[in-house]
């Protein structure tokens, strides 16, 4: 792939191009729905540079830069309207459910019991990794909306599903990491 020039104006009028080239809206559902994915890699992104000398990085990084290559592939999944076309390029599949699975498990393995819901905090990896899971499920609503009216795969909005419950437990587990104390929801607190 070559990229010669970022702006080709062909946006100007609130439209754009889908893969396969056809012209829609840039308010349209797939525009939505892969704009949010690839909000959701931005944040990602905001947490990999959190980790920068941070404790866990030899662990997380690793993973969350090959979470970044399969939203990009499942941006590019939405952005593609024709089945055809969209079974012969890259795409998130059940394997990497399991990554992410496993990915869980082992980090869930050693966090404390909750005994009560998680503020967002616990340190700046942590938070990151909050505002992230965030970002996952408003991008898992824009895809369920989606596949209401069109064509989606099953294992995109499952990958996103799984995706949200990993950026919980990576908050967890890297506040752990780093010693910063887990905030916890104290509903007599105001």
């Amino acid at each position: 792939m070559r990229i010669d020039r970022v702006y080709t104006k062909g946006g100007d009028k609130g439209e754009t191009s889908l893969i396969g080239g056809e012209r829609v809206s840039k308010a349209g559902a797939r525009i939505e729905a892969y704009g949010t994915v690839d909000e959701l890699n931005a944040a990602v992104g905001l947490v990999r540079a959190a980790l920068a000398g941070a404790a866990g990085k030899q662990r997380l990084d690793p993973t969350l830069a090959r979470i970044q290559h399969e939203l990009f592939n499942l941006g590019a999944e939405l952005a593609t309207p024709d089945a055809e076309r969209r079974a012969r390029q890259p795409a998130v599949e059940a394997r990497h459910l399991e990554a992410l699975e496993g990915d869980i498990d082992e980090l869930n393995e050693g966090l404390p019991e909750l005994r009560s819901f998680v503020l967002p905090g616990g340190g700046a990896v942590s938070a990151h990794c909050h505002h992230a899971r965030t970002v996952c499920r408003r991008a898992e609503r824009v895809a369920v909306a989606l596949a209401d009216r069109e064509d989606v795969s099953g294992d995109a909005i499952r990958y996103l599903n799984r995706l949200s419950d990993a950026f919980f437990v990576f908050g967890r587990w890297a506040a752990a990491q780093t010693g910063e104390p887990e905030l916890l929801w104290d509903p007599k607190s105001t």
